[in-house]
Order: C-alpha cells, then structure tokens, then sequence
C-alpha cells in the first residue's frame, strides 16, 4: 500500500537527526506513527547510514513481545550497537514495556545512539518520564493526515468541495484513505476495529476502567457536542445509569483517559480582556470526523458548522499552536492562536450571508472588531466568493487556507 509522506513531521526529524535528544512521537494509534517512522529510516538510508545501523522494533509485533521485558530489551540494544558509528533506534509504541523510562534513559547517555520513540497514550510522557528525561526529549505531537496530505494521495485534485467532503466523512487516518480508493465500504470495519482497541487497551486497561458502556456514553457525548461548551456536570447530568455521589469523578476520570489516549482533545478558554486562562465551560473535538459519522450515524453531519470548527481546531494544533477558546467580555471568539512569536483570532462560519435571523457577517466581526490589538485575524468559511477584508479582519476560504501553509 503507498505511503502518503509527511513532510511536516518528516523535516523535524531530519532537523534533529544526531542531535544529543530523544525523538518522542506521540499521537492516536494509526495516526501514521510507524510509517513516519519508516521513512525516515529510508531518509537515512538514502544519506549514507547503513542497515546494520538501525535497529528498529515495534512492540504490537508478537515477534518482539520478549523483549517487553526492559532488562532482556537494554541486552539486546546493547549487543546491537555498531562500535565507533552512530546507531539510530527506533522503539515503536514503547508503553507496551514495563518501566520503558529506564531503558530509554540507559541509552540516552550513549553518545553514539540517536534515539526515537512512539506511543499511543500521554502515559509515555507522564510526570515519571517526563522528569527524569527533563530537557532531554523533544515531542512531535501527531494527528492522522490534514487536508492538504489527504490531496496528496490523489492525482486527480479537481472538485475540492467534494473531496472535502469525503476527507470529513471518509477520515482522515492514513489507512482510511487508502480504503477509500478501493472500496469506501470497508472504512466502518477499519475505524471500528481502532475505536475498540483505543477503548480496551488505551483506556480500559491503563487506567483501570470496567464499565465499558458508560465509557462509551462519554465518548459519544463528547463527540456529539463538539465546538460546543461543556463541563464535567453537563456530561454528568446527561449520561444515564451513573451513581449521583460519584458521578463527577467517574466522568472526570473517563474523560482524561479519552483525552489521554488522542481520541478526544480539549481547549480551554482564555479572557482575552483580562489576558488570563479560565477554568471553566471548555470545549472538546473529535481527533477525526469520519470516527465521528462512524459513532453517531450520518446524521451527525447536519452539524456542519460545528466539524468546520473541529478541523480548523486540529490543523491549528498541526501548525504548531497552542490553541483556545477566546472570550472577550460576553462575546466569544473562535479560537486564539498562540506560540512564541505570534497570537492570531479566527471565527469560523460554514457562511457569512444573510440570513432570515440578520447578518451572520457582523455576527462574526463583532468580536474581533472590540479586540484593540495588532494580531492577525480572520474569519474562515465555505463561501466560494471572493476573499474580503473588512477593516484589517480578513474573510478566507476553509479549504484555501487548509491547502496554504
């Protein structure tokens, strides 16, 4: 099956390649993970590195379950290094290793070993690990493909609205998409078999939990209500079956194991005004929204507006931001855009026409009108007519902007 290259991702790691730092890539099983992994190890290939060089294990392989054990896999590593030559190591969703941290630690100090690392759950990067590889690891976060890879896996890029509309409801993992160009049929059975190993192995049997169906009340809840505010009592008050007294910290508890495992992901607010991170009434989406029409039927694509929230949320997060819901004073903005350089405003619309309720347009404008700053902003939609600029906001096309960098 062809491999869709992420370049993206590809150029940190050649960025980083022999550099005194472990490589850790986190992110959604199947996201693309190990493909990325293999064509940075072709990458070295191609420049000189030879096979005996690379050691690479995966640890979903049955072959490799012995070396699950820390001890035997440190042994085996350190048989394989070559002598007086860098080593490259590629250890693929190492949380099936008991006490992996150790490991990784030991041959961090090798100097002649550059290192990289997957996993499938933020137990890879939990407080233990985390403190102990403390300004020694860097962490590309990974998400299955963007709009423009998913255009890159097809020759024909005409009828962009159409394939818009099949990178929504088709998802956008990898493997997905290449189902998709032989039978779209067989991507239900595909994205079924990931949501049940997510819900077992990711969040069942990390963190202890046994009820699986008021887990997967959660999830559902919180894929149907993305884009939408929402607090651990809003999801308590409306899961059936949940004990009252305790039912704030059950659902606290599965929701962190779902935000834990990729599946979902969170955005807290920000009071743009009073320049300072609220704790409340946050926002949750989907990490695909084809695994969303797969959970909730097609009818769940009537909320159009509220997916086009969820994937200019996501490509934020693949551009590098740290992203929040902005309010300022009673009015809310889409999202705030931040990282060290730059802090950029979107509102997002499906459309800015008029409609029989007013003006969708001065709608939109009229928070980022109030905010007195010289930041970026704009409003991004599905309206085909020109772009616009309305007093320094600028009005874009969703999928122009998603094909641009």
């Amino acid at each position: 099956m062809e491999r869709i290259k992420r370049e993206n991702y590809l150029s940190i790691l050649k960025n980083f390649k022999d550099e005194q730092i472990i490589k850790v890539i986190t992110g959604i099983r199947r996201c693309g993970k190990s493909t990325l992994l293999e064509l940075f190890q072709d990458y070295l290939k191609e420049n000189g590195v030879e096979d005996n060089q690379i050691i690479s294990i995966n640890f979903e392989d049955a072959d490799y379950e012995e070396l699950q054990d820390r001890k035997k896999l440190y042994n085996y590593l350190k048989s394989k290094l070559v002598k007086d030559k860098k080593t490259y190591i590629f250890l693929d969703e190492i949380q099936n290793v008991d006490e992996f941290e150790k490991t990784v630690d030991s041959l961090f100090i090798n100097k002649n070993v550059d290192l990289y690392i997957t996993g499938s759950n933020a137990y890879l990067l939990s407080s233990e690990l985390a403190t102990l590889l403390t300004g020694r690891y860097i962490e590309i976060k990974m998400l299955p493909l963007s709009f423009k890879e998913y255009m890159s896996a097809f020759e024909d890029k005409a009828d962009l609205s159409r394939k818009f509309r099949d990178y929504l409801q088709y998802s956008s993992f990898p493997q997905a998409t290449q189902l998709f160009k032989i039978n779209p049929q067989n991507i239900n059975l595909f994205l079924d078999g990931i949501y049940n190993t997510i819900l077992f192995k990711d969040v069942m049997q990390r963190k202890g939990i046994t009820d699986k169906n008021t887990l997967e009340r959660v999830t559902k809840y919180l894929y149907d209500n993305i884009g939408n505010r929402t607090s651990m009592k809003n999801i308590s008050d409306n899961i059936e079956g949940l004990e009252k007294n305790n039912s704030y910290n059950t659902v606290s508890t599965y929701v962190q194991a779902l935000i834990d495992s990729y599946i979902v992901y969170k955005a807290n607010r920000y009071d743009i005004k009073g320049k300072e991170f609220l704790k409340t009434q946050e926002k949750y989406y989907a990490v695909d929204i084809g695994l969303r029409y797969y959970m909730l039927g097609q009818g769940s694509g009537k909320d159009m507006g509220h997916i086009l929230e969820n994937v200019v949320y996501l490509e934020l997060l693949r551009r590098g931001y740290e992203v929040y819901i902005g309010k300022y004073d009673d009015l809310e903005v889409d999202f705030v855009a931040k990282n060290p350089e730059n802090t950029i405003y979107y509102q997002v619309a499906l459309t800015t026409r008029e409609t029989a309720n007013g003006s969708i347009l001065e709608r939109e404008l009229a928070p980022l009108k109030k905010i007195n700053d010289n930041y970026p902003k704009y409003i991004l939609t599905l309206d085909d007519d020109l772009n616009a600029d309305f007093d320094g906001i600028k009005k874009i096309n969703v999928i122009d902007w998603l094909l641009n960098d």
